[in-house]
């Protein structure tokens, strides 16, 4: 066992070997050695060793925890639940081995077995937590019921009995007991009685979390619609704590209601259960006066009874009513706000969600009085004014930021940006003196200035100025060299480099982002969308491992989080654990990612290490299988993840999220049926007898062609539906959803290629089985759609021409779109040639029959079937074509070597002497990337040319 721990798993396999010569019946010592065998990756042997001693049913605790240790490395879980259930069997009062088998159900998430399995420690030791774990598996049931009506009438009830045995027998004894009585009652939606319960005497042991009574109160009355203890108990809670937000929105919420409702006070009595109810305007609006005043005499500064204030107003806007009651005027309101907090970087994020009140005719006059009040200093007469210190930086920064958002920057001409962007990076620089002591991990006071001034930069370059880019990637160079864990700048390096086609700076760039868990769910695509369609392919096979190997050990992992809440008692987290998994089952980007990985490897092994066939096993695919879950598709991206400042009308919209679901999904559709027909091939090309029909529906090849075309006819479908939706020329904003790949692969006739290939699948199944005697007019059909494919694969070479990357007047450009087109070509020449192998398989054998009969008949001239002509003509035009595009490739790298990025100067001589180094050094970047992807791309391509080599029937 010691050297399994270490690591050493040979030294274990010879220890145990010779343990077992001694004793040969050693369970626990043949069950090490499985393990050693399992991490040595002989896992056939594992398996056979470890079911020889699971047969025997063990009882002893070492062999049971070994086997269940193996088991899990297996990734079979269902197996330890038999190990259990016989040792069980076996030993039937022991509470250890009962509580295993209820903890290996739970791993299966076989929650009916989990209630009967509670129920039965409970009856071998009474303690309360199995008699709740029993409860719990009930609600499972009720929350995997597929029928709502059965848990509402069945599983819910019935645990809702079981909790009122012990409340009646007072057995009642820990926090997680009452918080899962209020669970079953809310799920019922028995409010009135959830409310009792949480009121009374059970109530008083909800304490582990602040204000766990009153929050699950106020969630009761709110479903009851009981609006004055609503108002009464958020009424309580923030005489109590007047920065509490929440409860700020629910007395708003509340004092609105009442009065849309004219609820008056009752006569004589109590208002509400909760005490005192504000049920007028005036009445809300002295209460916050009144919180401000408060504030005023409190040790520290509080945000929220200013902010309530504003939230009033707005309210009060939006109803129609301000002028009555005065509230004073918001935008003098925001300003003494302003005085108050704007040293804080919170508090452009506070008011940026009241901007709206202003009037737009005030804004650049806001702007001013919000200048005015703050420190700076200049030295010299016609010198930009400086803040002294860290507080009057951070109140600038403020200002800066409210003037993007209110929209002062966008309204400006390219000189006044530009003059804006040198301001902004001489204030940042400046900034960086107060940072001097930061630490490498802390960012520096600044950064928030370079950031801006590249935002300015970027819309310079969205309205045609060439040159704003790289001044865009010069600036975050130099802001990341200061400032090394800033990830905005990282971001927003990512996302600028490949718009210029240069995914090789982003690998080490995403990496350094050190992103964990979830976020290889929410932020991925930003790596995934990029890869391999700009022909960095090991980057892109590395990429998706990344993610996939997330998604996959999310289900291990959400098991063991699940044990851990029924052994601890938190029993409410165990539904959130459960749609956290399903969540991560359903997402886009696990989709997404686990398609283009099995297109990707195809790509890069089928009939070039392997044969399309062993690939396509390996990978256990067929055409008949489709796991992605279409209808319950969750788009799990952070499409936010990127700061910006822009007014509302530039930002991303719901509009856009919900196009870019859209489209994503309709390119998934497309890639995931391309994949499934290519796998399809394979099963195509068993020997048949032709004219033999009834042999042929007996083979079960038939239905195979019906799949085949089935699919075919789904492709032309979702084809269809994603030229509709290109239609729309939906343009997301810059930091918003990349697009997809469709629109390169509709417009360079990939799409075309592809389809008119697996069409030509069909034609050739058919001649397969109709035989060459009378089958001319197939064999012409064939023909024409091979002359026309090489035709088309010309036109898409056409589209790749072109140099990667040019320069214009002192200036570079890329050309990614190129680049994107070349990988295009190599997937649709490799799907060819997939094709072309089917073609082959099915030709040779007619081939040497009629070689058999020339033999027999011992004629010299025994006609050719045109077929075969038109096939070999094929396969040398695709070798011609494929060198030719080779040569091409040879001709960019020689022409991206030689490209002299040092005599390149930026014409711009805003540049200074620091931010040149940064230049060449982003230009050196994106040049090595693009010679890289292009690298890898002809080395691709020189394997498919050997494979087409081979196809000479």
């Amino acid at each position: 066992a010691d050297y399994l721990d270490n690591g050493n798993n040979k030294m274990a396999i010879q220890q145990a070997d010779k343990l077992l010569k001694k004793h040969k019946d050693l369970h626990c010592a043949k069950v090490l050695k499985a393990i050693g065998l399992q991490r040595t990756g002989k896992q056939d042997e594992a398996y056979a060793l470890a079911q020889e001693v699971a047969a025997l049913e063990p009882t002893d605790d070492n062999s049971l925890q070994a086997l269940t240790i193996l088991y899990r490395e297996m990734h079979r879980p269902e197996l330890v639940t038999k190990l259990y259930e016989a040792a069980v069997k076996k030993v039937p009062n022991s509470e250890e081995y009962h509580s295993h088998l209820f903890m290996a159900y739970a791993r299966v998430g076989e929650y009916k077995k989990m209630q009967q399995a509670g129920m039965a420690l409970y009856k071998i030791v009474p303690k309360n937590p199995y008699y709740f774990w029993s409860v719990m598996s009930l609600i499972m049931q009720s929350i995997s019921a597929q029928d709502e009506n059965l848990s509402k009438t069945m599983f819910l009830p019935l645990a809702e009995r079981m909790v009122e045995k012990m409340v009646k027998e007072d057995k009642i004894e820990a926090e997680a007991e009452v918080e899962l009585y209020y669970m079953i009652l809310e799920r019922l939606e028995k409010y009135k009685e959830a409310l009792d319960v949480v009121r009374g005497k059970l109530g008083e042991k909800l304490t582990s979390e602040l204000q766990s009574r009153e929050n699950k109160c106020m969630a009761m009355y709110k479903k009851l619609c009981r609006w004055p203890e609503c108002n009464a108990l958020s009424r309580r809670l923030l005489l109590k704590n007047s920065d509490d937000w929440q409860f700020y929105i629910t007395y708003f919420d509340s004092v609105f209601q009442l009065i849309d409702e004219s609820w008056t006070p009752p006569p004589e009595e109590e208002h509400s259960l909760e005490g005192e109810v504000h049920y007028s305007i005036e009445q809300a609006v002295k209460f916050i006066e009144e919180r401000i005043t408060e504030e005023s005499k409190s040790s520290r500064p509080l945000r929220g009874p200013y902010l309530a204030k504003l939230e009033l107003i707005r309210r009060l806007r939006y109803r129609g009513c301000n002028d009555e009651y005065k509230l004073g005027d918001p935008e003098e309101l925001m300003f003494q706000y302003f005085k108050k907090f704007g040293d804080k970087p919170c508090c452009f994020t506070d008011l940026k969600v009241f901007v709206d009140l202003l009037p737009s005719s005030q804004y650049t006059k806001f702007i001013s009085q919000l200048l005015e009040v703050i420190p700076l200093s200049a030295t010299a007469e016609n010198e930009i004014a400086l803040p002294a210190d860290i507080k009057a930086l951070q109140q600038h920064l403020c200002v800066v930021q409210l003037s993007r958002l209110l929209g002062i920057y966008h309204a400006m001409d390219k000189k006044q940006k530009l003059t804006v962007v040198r301001e902004l990076m001489l204030r940042y620089r400046h900034g960086l003196e107060f940072g001097k002591s930061c630490l490498k991990t802390e960012l520096q006071f600044s950064d928030y200035y370079c950031l801006l001034a590249v935002h300015l930069l970027l819309d310079l370059w969205l309205e045609g100025e060439e040159t704003a880019v790289w001044q865009c990637l010069t600036l975050l160079e130099e802001g990341l060299s200061h400032s090394p864990s800033n990830a905005q700048f990282k971001l927003l390096l990512i996302r600028i480099y490949c718009r210029l086609g240069a995914f090789e700076p982003v690998a080490e760039l995403y990496s350094s982002l050190d992103a964990k868990h979830i976020q290889h769910d929410t932020i991925g695509y930003l790596l995934t969308r990029y890869a391999e369609s700009l022909g960095h392919y090991a980057a892109a096979s590395q990429s998706c491992n990344f993610a996939l190997r997330f998604f996959h050990s999310n289900q291990k992992d959400t098991s063991e989080y699940i044990i851990q809440a029924y052994k601890y008692g938190a029993f409410e987290k165990i539904p959130e654990f459960i749609a956290f998994r399903n969540r991560l089952n359903s997402s886009l980007h696990f989709a997404q990612v686990r398609t283009e990985r099995m297109l990707l490897d195809l790509l890069l092994e089928a009939n070039i290490s392997t044969s399309l066939e062993e690939s396509i096993k390996s990978m256990s695919l067929s055409p008949e299988e489709d796991d992605i879950p279409w209808k319950d598709l969750r788009d799990n991206r952070d499409l936010t993840v990127l700061f910006n400042w822009d007014p509302k009308d530039r930002d991303i919209s719901e509009e856009h999220r919900k196009l870019s679901l859209e489209e994503e999904t309709m390119w998934l559709r497309i890639r995931s049926l391309t994949l499934r027909l290519v796998s399809g091939l394979p099963t195509l090309s068993h020997t048949i007898q032709p004219k033999n029909s009834e042999k042929t529906a007996e083979n079960g090849v038939s239905s195979k062609i019906d799949t085949i075309r089935s699919l075919l006819q789904q492709l032309e479908a979702a084809v269809d539906s994603g030229k509709k939706f290109l239609e729309q020329k939906i343009q997301y904003p810059v930091l918003g959803p990349p697009p997809t790949r469709m629109a390169g692969f509709f417009s360079n006739g990939s799409c075309q290629c592809q389809t008119s290939l697996f069409c030509l699948v069909s034609d050739i199944y058919e001649l397969d089985t109709n035989g060459l005697e009378d089958s001319a007019e197939i064999q012409e059909r064939i023909g024409n759609s091979l002359k026309s494919l090489v035709e088309r694969l010309t036109d898409l070479f056409n589209k790749c021409k072109g140099d990667l990357i040019e320069v214009r007047d002192g200036t570079l450009k890329t050309h990614p779109n190129l680049l994107e087109n070349l990988v295009f070509f190599v997937e649709t020449i490799s799907i060819a040639l997939w094709v072309s192998s089917y073609c082959d398989s099915v030709l040779r054998p007619f081939k040497s029959n009629l070689q058999k009969k020339k033999k027999k008949k011992k004629e010299s001239s025994v006609a050719m079937p045109p077929v075969f002509t038109h096939f070999l003509d094929y396969v040398t035009e695709l070798q011609t074509l494929t060198s030719n595009v080779i040569d091409h490739i040879k001709g960019l790298e020689i022409i991206l070597t030689a490209l002299k990025l040092e005599e390149l100067s930026l014409k711009d001589t805003l540049l200074l002497q620091e931010e040149k180094k940064f230049t060449k050094t982003v230009q050196g970047k994106v040049q090595s990337s693009y010679h890289h992807s292009v690298q890898e791309i002809g080395e691709l391509l020189k394997k498919r040319l050997d494979t087409i080599k081979k196809l000479k029937i």
